[in-house]
This record gives structure tokens, sequence and C-alpha cells, in this order.
């Protein structure tokens, strides 16, 4: 059976730089009728990218959100109308100081569906070609290589919190250990 709800209307009341409130009357599939307030907000990107030396390229940054510090993939939001990969790519520079010779799509991710439509692209980069850094007006940063182990280490112990950085660490263990269980005739 496929779930639903029926947006019968939708009021803005507040509209932000990085999102959009509204309220909304739905009707839910049982025919009843419900509010909701939804935040809007135009998505994001992330990127897992791996060094030569399979280090993870993170950053450290201060998040008013959650009022701490947090150790995160590089990441940023999409500016209207952009394509992800080129946002990706964007970010990979501004933060890192680096670009790539490929993007490849990684997953998808919606962080807090429940009242919220962010959607984070997250993609994989492929071989780390020096560019430029150049961080925006009031953004402070650290970029660390952390060897993936321990990320991956980090992401266990529950010393990483960030979701989006967590789906990437996690997504590239699988993926490796997936491809360690498989036969040489699935390969």
């Amino acid at each position: 059976m496929s779930h639903f709800e029926t947006v019968l209307s939708a009021e803005p009341f507040f509209h932000g730089k990085v999102f959009t409130a509204e309220k909304r009357k739905i009707k839910l599939e049982d025919g009843s009728l419900a509010d909701r307030e939804i935040i809007l907000h135009g998505g994001g990107v992330a990127i897992v990218a791996l060094d030569e030396e399979d280090r993870l390229l993170m950053v450290r940054q201060y998040r008013s959100g959650v009022g701490q510090e947090l150790l995160e993939l590089p990441a940023g939001k999409l500016e209207p109308g952009e394509d992800p990969e080129t946002c990706g790519r964007r970010e990979l520079e501004e933060e890192c100081g680096l670009t790539t010779d490929r993007m490849t799509p990684f997953t998808v991710l919606y962080p807090t569906p429940a009242y919220c439509s962010e959607k984070i692209h997250i993609f994989k980069a492929g071989r780390l070609l020096p560019g430029r850094a150049h961080l925006d007006e009031g953004e402070f940063l650290s970029v660390e290589r952390v060897p993936f182990r321990e990320a991956l280490s980090l992401a266990l112990e529950g010393k990483i919190e960030d979701a989006k950085t967590l789906v990437g660490v996690l997504r590239e263990a699988a993926l490796r250990s997936k491809g360690a269980l498989l036969t040489p005739e699935e390969t």
C-alpha cells in the first residue's frame, strides 16, 4: 500500500537566506486534516575525497545549530538552479584547495525528512589535483586528512555526529567490504 498526504494549502511564514518555512494544511490518506510546519531548503552536496595515501579529506568547523565543532566531509549548499556536481567541485576547491579529475554520484540522503525538504547529494571524488582554497566570507574551518581506517573507527565509536559524514564514511566502508567479499567470478 502506498502512503500519501495531500497539501491543501501552504502559507510561508519565514523567508531567510538559507531556507523558507511554511505552514501547511494537509489531508491525510484516511481523509482527516492535519497541520504541518515544513522547512523548504535548496539542498546541498558533500564529497568523499580520498588522497593517494587513503586519507579522507575532512573539515573541522563550528556549527551554530548544535553549538559545537564537528568533523565533517567537505560540503556546501546548492545555489538556486546549480547542478550538484558543479557545487561539489566548487566546494572541494573552496574548502580544501583541491580539484578532481572526476566526480561520481555516491548516494543521496534526506537528513530530516519529517519536516525539512533538504536533499544532500554525496559524490566520490576521483584523483585529487591542486587547486586554490578560497573560503566564503565568515567561513572558518580547518582541513584534516584522516586515515580512512581512523575515520571509520570514529564513525563506529559515535565520535562523528554529522549525518552526511556518517553516511559517506559508512557507505565507503560497506562498498570496500562488499568488494572484499566478492569472488573472482563476481568482479
